[in-house]
């Protein structure tokens, strides 16, 4: 009896069958919007993390984040120099890779490591109110810039597009409008715009650290001083 795959790995045999035959020289995802929705799909499993935390104890996840990011970062490093490993790595997952994280001169981490990276970082370093909105900023509002800018992105802005940059700003309002609040003061809610604006400028900006590991960090960092110096009397550590 013939075993049927999962309709995923269809759409994913058909991808990689139709790029057999391309002299296109890029990566797949490069040049093939399907492999980018299903990279932001996988991305989007890792709302589960901001989530989780919010009813975690901070000893609970950082349990779980820190063996997994040493796992992902074990891997992601020996792919590079493990033959065995680097066969194994681009066979299932070497598709939705981007042509940096692919370079094997400049041995980058993938995008799935980095987040990883950022969250446990986040987590010890910053309020659990700042991590939360911080996190779930990072993966919204770069999900949707990603397929915005993609499909539609016409005009430059700085290093993307800036209907991408746009959508990021956006669906930053609508993580800021959702997520939780010391006091739910018209004023968290104002600041949490700027942090918003700068995460969307930093997404932007033609740096070379990896937008997972810089968007939460920067936005994290930004909220974090506009509490302490426009709303010194709200308690910060509220949740944790």
């Amino acid at each position: 009896m013939r075993n049927k795959n999962h309709p995923l790995e269809d759409i994913i045999g058909q991808i990689k069958s139709a790029d057999s035959g391309s002299s296109n020289s890029l990566p797949l995802i490069e040049h093939d919007y399907r492999i980018e929705i299903i990279r932001k799909a996988i991305h989007l499993c890792s709302l589960s993390i901001p989530i989780a935390y919010y009813y975690l104890p901070k000893s609970i996840i950082l349990y779980i984040l820190i063996p997994l990011t040493i796992a992902f970062l074990t891997v992601d490093i020996a792919r590079h120099y493990h033959k065995p490993i680097e066969d194994w790595f681009y066979k299932y997952f070497g598709f939705m890779l981007r042509k940096h994280e692919s370079d094997k001169r400049r041995k980058t981490l993938n995008g799935a490591t980095y987040v990883l990276i950022s969250a446990t970082i986040c987590v010890i370093i910053f309020p659990k109110i700042i991590t939360v909105a911080s996190f779930a900023i990072l993966i919204i509002s770069d999900i949707t810039a990603a397929l915005i800018g993609r499909r539609f992105g016409k005009h430059r802005f700085f290093s993307k597009s800036l209907e991408g940059s746009a959508g990021f700003f956006f669906s930053a309002l609508i993580v800021i409008a959702v997520s939780p609040k010391i006091e739910y003061q018209l004023s968290e809610y104002l600041i949490s715009i700027v942090a918003a604006f700068v995460g969307t400028i930093t997404e932007a900006l033609p740096v070379k650290i990896d937008d997972n590991l810089s968007i939460p960090i920067v936005v994290g960092i930004t909220l974090w001083l506009l509490y302490i110096i426009f709303l010194p009397t709200l308690n910060i550590y509220k949740f944790g």
